[in-house]
């Protein structure tokens, strides 16, 4: 199995955070080969857009083919992320740097044999760079705000479990091949890999996902990360709230509560409820000074969510 050799140091200095490289890299895994019903389902409305735009880039089509295989994607796809907050800008900008042979050696090792007369052509690393502005910019970057708000209720929901459970508690579902073993060991795979030693890695930081199975990202030897799924990425806008709450606390504030078994924002909460900004955050306002829910600022969001009193009205009513 795939072990990382994780320095006591590093660990404590790691981090949850979003990167919109990794939804994107995400997004063209979805709409070159959707595994799950709820990527077949977003991939619908954009999959017609991309069939068109890959017919008339002949040099993105084989790049697609050769970036992919069972067990591996090239390495120019996933690059761990340099600063805490990225923006898809700078991150685009770090591939922009690698030259052609890079993306060529890395696309050997992810499919080693000879390479399309497309992928041999120089400006390589430019059509690189073009296919994955074309999925940000149809795929992803419309709907980013719904997309980091999942993103962001994922890391908040982790990180207030840590101090209860610890990394191995925190690090347990992300994937069924990850697992905290102790002693400064990171399962991240299972591949018969050697274990790999972090000694000089200054980050190792992990990503939630819209993904079916995450992946590890790095730029060795001093940045590793892990991509794994986000929890919330099925969830129902719609379910409502148990009668009996309704009626100890009102239709409305029973609603916002019944809805925050997942973290969410209160722009998230105006927008699966229908009602206004003030009135939404009257509720919360009197949800919290009850001790029904907790909040925690995640970026430029603050995000909500039950506490066990909370959980304990919704499930009682």
């Amino acid at each position: 199995m795939g072990v990382w050799q994780v320095p006591s140091d590093l660990v404590a200095r790691s981090r949850f955070t979003v990167s919109p490289m990794v939804e994107t890299v995400a997004a063209l895994k979805a709409l070159r080969h959707p595994h799950v019903p709820w990527e077949q389902a977003w991939r619908r409305p954009h999959v017609e857009a991309f069939r068109r735009m890959l017919a008339a880039r002949p040099a993105a089509r084989a790049l697609l083919s050769a970036s992919f295989n069972l067990r591996w994607i090239a390495d120019f796809l996933t690059i761990a992320p340099t600063s805490a907050d990225p923006t898809f800008a700078t991150e685009l900008a770090a591939v922009e740097r690698l030259s052609d042979e890079r993306i060529r050696a890395d696309l050997r090792a992810t499919h080693p044999g000879p390479l399309a007369a497309e992928l041999r052509a120089d400006g390589l690393t430019g059509q690189v760079v073009e296919l994955l502005q074309w999925v940000w910019t149809h795929t992803v970057e419309p709907e980013w705000p719904e997309r980091e708000g999942r993103l962001r209720a994922d890391i908040v929901a982790r990180t207030a479990a840590l101090s209860t459970s610890g990394w191995a508690g925190v690090l347990a579902d992300i994937n069924r091949n990850v697992r905290w073993l102790g002693d400064g060991r990171l399962q991240v795979n299972d591949y018969p890999e050697p274990p790999l030693s972090l000694d000089q890695a200054e980050q190792l930081v992990f990503l939630p996902a819209h993904c079916r199975r995450g992946w590890v990202v790095w730029d060795l030897p001093t940045r590793f990360g892990m991509v794994y799924p986000a929890r919330g990425i099925l969830v129902d806008p719609t379910s409502p709230a148990p009668d009996g709450l309704a009626r100890l606390i009102g239709v409305n504030r029973a609603d916002i509560l019944a809805r925050l078994d997942a973290p969410l924002s209160t722009s998230q909460l105006v927008v699966v409820t229908g009602l206004s900004l003030g009135t939404v955050s009257d509720h919360l306002r009197v949800l919290l000074d009850a001790g029904a829910v907790s909040k925690r600022r995640s970026g430029r969001e603050v995000l909500y969510w039950r506490t066990p009193l909370g959980a304990a009205l919704v499930d009682g009513g």
